[in-house]
């Protein structure tokens, strides 16, 4: 994933086959100007400070000096190192530079948002904030394109996946395509249960977890009438019934064991 992402940002040259920004070639300015990239592991010399760094990236870009300090000043808030734009960065966390990147990839109002593992090395409140400005960007009309292995955000927030194995893309579509909404399986809480009821359930390849004063009891789908009825004639009380739907983790599990 890394490597496709570094030759669409001209890091580094495709041996074969192309790739096109907006109808360009990756290295043609009017592609870059109209992009914003994360890579998983941001350099920034680390004797200059937030406000230097925005301003360096800035000026790149060719903005105005006069914005370039609006723009400065609302990421560094929406990022939330304002109290920090002062201090030098080798003084700066991982997460800490982490939401610096974010901000320097901000800096142009970029038509398209390129992330590699945006979440990496962030706390759960860093990870939230950095959700939340992604959703943001997204709302904006922002097109953004990242790489996660945390698949829970992935699926919060992504209207397309593709997931990739060994260099190769397995599964790609729409989230809502993908995820079907079926029930795979079935997870009872069953108090109660006869020896000889948990016997004959183990045998048939059922998985049975011993919770104290009661059982989890995790069946296919289609099996959970049956089961929870020889339960019940069995003198077991069922106190929950909770059905388990596909999950992104579940897809990927099952499209990368293959």
């Amino acid at each position: 994933k890394t490597t496709t992402i570094k030759m669409a940002m001209d890091l580094i040259r495709p041996s074969a086959g192309s790739i096109r920004l907006f109808g360009h070639v990756p290295r043609d300015p009017r592609a870059k100007h109209r992009v914003g990239y994360l890579p998983e592991h941001p350099y920034f010399y680390d004797y200059l400070k937030p406000q230097e760094i925005l301003d360096y990236f800035g000026r790149l870009f060719g903005i105005e000096r006069a914005e370039r300090r609006r723009r400065i000043d609302r990421l560094l808030e929406r990022v939330g190192l304002t109290e920090a734009r002062n201090r030098a960065l080798r003084k700066f966390s991982k997460g800490m530079l982490q939401r610096l990147g974010i901000a320097s990839a901000l800096i142009n109002q970029p038509e398209l948002l390129v992330l590699d593992e945006p979440f990496s090395g962030l706390d759960p409140m860093g990870r939230k904030e950095m959700r939340d400005i992604i959703l943001e960007e997204k709302q904006r009309g922002t097109t953004i394109f990242f790489s996660s292995h945390i698949l829970g955000d992935v699926q919060h927030m992504c209207d397309r996946v593709a997931i990739v194995s060994l260099g190769r893309v397995v599964r790609e579509g729409r989230i809502d395509d993908l995820l079907t909404g079926d029930v795979r399986q079935t997870e009872l809480i069953v108090a109660g249960i006869s020896a000889e009821a948990r016997n004959q359930l183990t045998t048939e390849g059922l998985t049975l977890t011993d919770l104290g004063r009661a059982s989890r009891v995790v069946c296919a789908a289609d099996q959970a009438t049956s089961v929870i009825a020889r339960l019940i004639s069995g003198g077991a009380t069922i106190e929950s019934v909770q059905p388990h739907r596909d999950s992104l983790e579940d897809l990927f599990l099952r499209e990368t064991r293959r």
